[in-house]
């Protein structure tokens, strides 16, 4: 018998994303799958597929964040999502209650829920319908119950959260009060890192993605049912029981980016480049199709974002890329918001003061002042809108 096909399941923002608990815990025992959304958008039409390639015991059908071409949907079965949270919570310490702090319908979302089923502790949620504040995380903060088999506290952000956080010393106090806090979704900067650290947050960096049920890699270091290698072309290749079934109704996409091996562990391929370092933990060097190739010489974008976040301190955030260039082939282009929307910054400014910091081929040969940075999903750039508004620019 075939395994039923998932529903469109819509995620409603604020309190009220309390009320799809249910729903979750039904689609956890691969009975009722569900294919979730933000409720402010148009109900998804299901990709057209085969019934019978479903994995047995698929719970849900959730949305990649789409960085090349169309997203797609990760098939996960219940037996992955539970052993993801299972993991979870046995690297940081134990059972805990939850702080949900972004968007439910992206995977780092949805397991805040889906951690907090497994505890059985109802999560507190921080109403985001009116953007991110210091004063609404504060409030929000303070109302984690922890019981007495699930007495820790926990949440999940996104860099650009964790820095205005760090900014604030209500946000420092608040963060503290944690027993752990993930930060992943995008590269989060090591500066960034190194001060939280040394104000008393207890910090894990998360590597993973929607066809890994979320974060498989914290610090460096695979889940306790997880499993990395990089291969001879430096692709990080991430396996174990947490990893999805293939794409919804993408057969060929599925073939060519997941592998199971002879003793039946399922292997997904990554679009991340990285390697392991002298104390063999896992560091992702960027995107695949990231790398800057000027004048013969490939640029790792997140080598210049970490210079310009360690020494330009007046630099919120940036994302660097690489833009077509007649001379070079491309040109290292930067785009960045300030710590003073009002300020100013010149590409001579940035690239005096990154001299013998950065090797000169590295050094932006443009900086583009922003409002804010586009995303693609929680904490997320989107390269492809950066790189047009910079181009509209020009």
């Amino acid at each position: 018998m075939a395994a039923p096909s998932p529903r469109p399941l819509a995620i409603p923002a604020g309190p009220a994303v309390l009320d799809v608990l249910p729903d979750l815990e039904a689609a956890l025992t691969g009975r009722s799958p569900v294919l979730p959304y933000a409720a402010t958008d148009a109900t998804p039409s299901v990709p057209s597929h085969d019934p019978a390639g479903l994995p047995d015991g698929l719970a849900v059908a959730v949305g990649t964040s789409g960085s090349t071409g169309l997203p797609k949907r990760a098939l996960l079965t219940g037996d992955a999502l539970e052993r993801s949270a299972w993991a979870t919570h046995q690297v940081l310490g134990g059972s805990g209650a939850w702080l949900l702090a972004m968007p439910a319908h992206h995977i780092a979302g949805l397991q805040v829920l889906l951690r907090s089923v497994a505890s059985g502790v109802t999560p507190a949620v921080l109403d985001l319908r009116d953007g991110f504040t210091v004063e609404g995380f504060t409030a929000a903060a303070a109302r984690v119950r922890p019981t007495a088999s699930a007495a820790r506290r926990y949440t999940a952000l996104v860099p650009t959260q964790l820095s205005r956080l760090v900014d604030d010393p209500a946000g420092v106090a608040a963060l503290r009060d944690f027993d752990g806090v993930l930060v992943g979704g995008a590269a989060t900067p090591a500066a960034l890192v190194e001060r939280a650290r040394g104000l008393g947050v207890v910090l894990s960096l998360t590597y993973g993605m929607s066809e890994t049920a979320g974060g498989c890699v914290y610090d460096g270091i695979p889940l306790p049912v997880s499993r990395v290698h990089v291969d001879n072309d430096r692709h990080v290749v991430l396996g174990g029981d947490t990893v999805a079934h293939g794409y919804l109704g993408e057969p060929g996409l599925s073939r060519d980016a997941f592998a199971v091996d002879p003793d039946g562990v399922r292997w997904f391929r990554t679009d991340d480049l990285g390697h392991f370092d002298d104390d063999g933990l896992l560091v992702i060097d960027g995107r695949a199709d990231d790398v800057i190739n000027t004048g013969g010489l490939k640029i790792n974008p997140g080598v210049v974002e970490d210079a310009m976040t360690r020494h330009l301190h007046d630099v919120l955030d940036v994302v660097v890329l690489g833009l077509r260039d007649p001379e070079w082939g491309e040109s290292v282009c930067a785009a960045v918001t300030l710590v003073d929307p009002t300020g100013h910054l010149t590409t001579r400014e940035v690239r005096e003061r990154l001299r013998g910091i950065l090797p000169d081929a590295a050094l932006p040969r443009r900086v583009v002042v922003l409002p804010s940075i586009p995303q693609r999903g929680p904490g997320k750039p989107d390269r492809a809108a950066i790189r047009r508004t910079v181009q509209d620019l020009a």
